[in-house]
């Protein structure tokens, strides 16, 4: 069986939530206590989920892990800090009831050294038979971590054991794990931890596994740096992180250079651009970097911040949290401030952008019912330092977006390849204007937000 032409991530609008911080989880599992159920309150905010119009739920790591989820000590059991094997389950069915779609955190590229078969490498050194499930185990040297043997690590980092992928055995522990997740828990997909640290090989096994055991399997990989069509390919992933453009979404408005947003959008995705019909998953913050309303000088860039975020080609995202304009930090190296615990209530009572959330919901809803921000071509209009242009076109629908950052309301003229007709203001619910031997004159523009116009 081969996955549908059409796969539903191209029409998802991701909510992501870090769940150990989230649920307000202790830092440290003692890896004996009983469970407690703390995914409850992931429950508890699905009604507010759906309000902002989201239809798929990614939670970042939920199996036993000794600290922040990303050192797993056991891939088959949940991480007792947020509930048990039938917490998850209960979640799962209401995420599904809901209509959502459940994409699971999976961190394949190393474990934390409270992993079982580490802890069999440590007690049993050169004779424990896990040995070869370690990548780059010798024992002519000590780790700074005192074992009278050394391993590679993700980025140095000790606590982060390296796995053997190319080892069956650790290959058939992993995907069983997946089948398990799949199986039990009916989940939708993976982010994967680390994807650029993870061989084709492995990828390619990795994809086939999944996609034969649920065709329109989703596979997103974090991948920070190269060239994505290294990893988005038919055999492999279906998408990863657009951390390309994740800068040029803040920066571009701090900098009072719409040039950098437009430059990186027209390089992926342009005529001639490297990612065209790429569905890459697009986020203006996450939980391992600085909050963007911490990012951006002037919080009111925050509006036409997300409308670009939901108008651009690709897959939006929000972080839990953001849609309400909070901050948030790396302090120290630590990540705490990233990764809250948050209350509903308090949030709505105290928000810095009360209105924000409504914003989020309308655009949505926006991108929801129009398949042309999620299917259609792209092509740059207009470029100024605050204002930028493009156009969105399929077959049956041809959008023009408009952004302004100016702090007041402004006049552009746009030339756009349509001789003649009407654009219908569809964003915000009013304004008819004319297209005229292909312009569109003296279109004002609100402060800090845009129109999205509908060219017929």
């Amino acid at each position: 069986m081969t996955a549908p032409q059409h796969h539903w991530a191209a029409d998802a609008f991701f909510y992501h939530i870090y769940p150990l911080g989230f649920c307000g989880t202790p830092d440290y599992n003692d890896l004996f206590s009983p469970p407690v159920n703390r995914l409850q309150k992931v429950t508890e905010w699905l009604p507010h989920m759906r309000c902002l119009g989201v239809n798929a739920l990614y939670l970042g790591p939920l199996f036993e892990a000794s600290r922040h989820g990303y050192d797993t000590a056991d891939y088959y059991t949940v991480d007792r800090r947020l509930g048990d094997q039938d917490s998850l389950k209960q979640l799962a069915q209401t995420v599904h009831q809901n209509g959502m779609r459940l994409i699971l955190d999976a961190v394949f590229n190393h474990t934390g050294r409270d992993f079982w078969a580490f802890k069999d490498v440590q007690q049993n050194l050169s004779a424990s038979r896990y040995c070869s499930w370690f990548s780059g185990l010798r024992f002519d040297t000590r780790s700074p971590k005192g074992d009278p043997f050394t391993y590679d690590t993700w980025s140095g980092y000790y606590d982060l054991v390296k796995l053997n992928l190319d080892n069956p055995e650790v290959r058939g522990h992993l995907f069983e794990a997946v089948r398990m997740w799949i199986n039990e828990f009916g989940i939708d997909g993976l982010r994967l931890d680390a994807a650029d640290c993870l061989s084709q090989g492995f990828l390619q096994a990795l994809h086939d596994f999944c996609k034969q055991i649920k065709p329109d399997f989703w596979l997103m990989g974090e991948v920070i740096h190269g060239d994505y069509r290294k990893w988005v390919n038919p055999g492999m992933l279906d998408s990863v992180t657009n951390y390309e453009c994740y800068k040029a979404l803040y920066s571009s408005l701090n900098e009072k250079n719409y040039f950098e947003a437009a430059y990186a959008l027209n390089r992926q995705f342009g005529k001639e651009g490297m990612y065209r019909g790429m569905p890459l998953y697009n986020f203006a913050d996450n939980h391992d970097v600085d909050r963007v309303a911490s990012k951006l000088t002037n919080p009111a860039h925050l509006y036409p911040l997300y409308l670009l975020l939901f108008t651009m080609p690709g897959i939006p995202s929000i972080y839990y949290g953001s849609e309400w304009g909070i901050q948030g930090r790396r302090t120290g190296g630590s990540d705490a401030a990233l990764r809250p615990s948050l209350n509903l209530n308090e949030l709505q009572r105290i928000s810095p952008q009360p209105d924000l959330p409504g914003v989020v919901a309308k655009l949505a809803y926006l991108r929801a019912a129009h398949p042309v921000f999620r299917l259609g071509d792209y092509q740059q209009v207009l470029v100024a330092p605050l204002q930028y242009a493009f156009l969105r076109q399929t077959d049956g629908e041809y959008v023009l977006v408009i952004l302004n950052a100016d702090e007041k309301e402004v006049q552009v003229t746009l030339a756009i390849p349509h001789p003649d007709g009407k654009a219908t203001d569809i964003l915000n619910g009013s304004g008819l204007f004319q297209v005229k031997g292909g312009k569109i004159e003296n279109l004002s523009l609100p402060p800090c937000w845009g129109r999205v116009l509908k060219i017929t």
